[in-house]
């Protein structure tokens, strides 16, 4: 069967069996509204002539007619249309730019954490290469060099901070 969200008119194609005669909640998956459904709620009769639905179709042609006529009587209602079409216009405007902050702010959250695994991992590489220093100088005796300026240069950093602190 196919239900329609009454919130936001988003149709879904629900198995039978997954509805009880005494009904259930249901939640949309599109807005996430939860309204409760009953199977007695919708007209489950299937029409056994096309003529019937023919004549529905011209039934609801003659009315959307009439429905016209009564509206180009009534501008008034026109502009009250239009109005609240400029308003949800500005809602959905409004709701782009909300969406588009939160991007940025995403992308500014994640470019720090990244930012905060580099520099761990940094510190982490340091204190490795520390701990396995005189077996890689064993090893490489030209990385002696290296790694004395290197612990050098870290002092100095660490001398800076602290006298900006």
């Amino acid at each position: 069967m196919i239900i329609t969200c009454p919130n936001c008119n988003k149709q879904f194609k629900i198995d039978n069996s997954l509805i009880p005669n005494e009904g259930r909640d249901l939640q949309c998956g599109s807005c996430n509204y939860t309204w409760f459904y009953n199977i007695e709620e919708k007209n489950n009769e299937v029409p056994e002539l096309k003529q019937e639905i023919i004549s529905e179709d011209i039934e609801i042609k003659a009315e959307n007619k009439k429905d016209n006529k009564e509206a180009k009587q009534q501008p008034g209602k026109i502009i009250k249309t239009e109005i609240n079409n400029k308003k949800k216009e500005k809602n959905s405007e409004k709701q782009k730019i909300i969406t588009n902050l939160k991007k940025t702010e995403n992308k500014e959250i994640k470019f720090f954490s990244y930012l905060i695994v580099f520099i761990i991992s940094f510190v982490a590489l340091i204190i490795l290469l520390d701990t396995l220093k005189t077996p890689l100088i064993n090893v490489f005796p030209g990385l002696e060099i290296i790694l004395f300026n290197l612990f050098e240069t870290l002092q100095d950093i660490k001398l800076f901070i602290i006298d900006l602190i």
